[in-house]
């Protein structure tokens, strides 16, 4: 595959960066592309710009904001709380459609720029029952987009079956665990590296990277 063209759907958030760092061992040329849906923090799409220069590779940006005219959410809408999924539910955190629509539109770019292979950093392992992140709904969509647009793409998921502390272990492994839990935004309230420590995102995160590094110094494994 080094001699084939890659697009990550890239975030500027740790799971988004290790895909990128991933693909750039995998594939010779590996462009980005980012979304700007109203997302809450738009220092989001300032870091994946940042992070995409530092490592060198194109960064381009879809205009996508359209997608809060047609919902309501913790991730779009600063006046809801954000909440974990209770009883069954979804969080407030779920943006309906959103990665259909993301994974959809990279796609398109993928073909404007020769590119086969799209990587997107989507997780059923740990996950907050977002029905968009499952393997099932990748591979759907995989052989849609074939069909709709007469191509053959390979949308590949790195993280679909490793949970957050064999995550930061596939960093370490990339040689770039420091460089992901200082550089990367994943906090739901828009702060860079280790975050807010009290949003579900970055207790997600902290406790991968706990059990990794403790699993690292006990000498185990994952």
């Amino acid at each position: 595959m080094r001699n084939e063209k890659a697009v990550v759907v890239f975030s500027g958030g740790q799971d988004s960066t290790t895909c990128l760092l991933w693909a750039l061992k995998q594939f010779k040329e590996v462009a980005t592309v980012t979304f700007d849906y109203g997302q809450r923090h738009s220092y989001e799409i300032e870091c994946a710009r940042e992070i995409a220069e530092e490592i060198g590779v194109s960064f381009h940006v879809l205009d996508m904001k359209l997608i809060n005219q047609l919902s309501a959410n913790a991730l779009t809408r600063s006046d809801i709380e954000v909440k974990e999924g209770e009883n069954g539910e979804l969080p407030s955190t779920f943006v309906p459609g959103r990665n259909h629509l993301f994974l959809s539109f990279a796609a398109v770019y993928a073909q404007s720029i020769g590119a086969r292979h799209i990587i997107t950093g989507v997780c059923e392992t740990d996950f907050s029952g977002y029905p968009d992140c499952r393997d099932v709904f990748v591979k759907s969509l995989n052989v849609t987009l074939n069909l709709a647009m007469e191509e053959q793409f390979v949308i590949h998921t790195p993280l679909m079956w490793l949970n957050k502390a064999e995550t930061w272990k596939l960093a370490d492994d990339l040689g770039a665990l420091s460089f992901i839990r200082e550089k990367t935004l994943t906090c739901y309230e828009g702060i860079r590296g280790d975050g807010c420590g009290k949003c579900p995102a970055c207790k997600l995160r902290k406790q991968g990277l706990d059990s990794y590094l403790a699993q690292k110094q006990g000498g185990g494994s994952l």
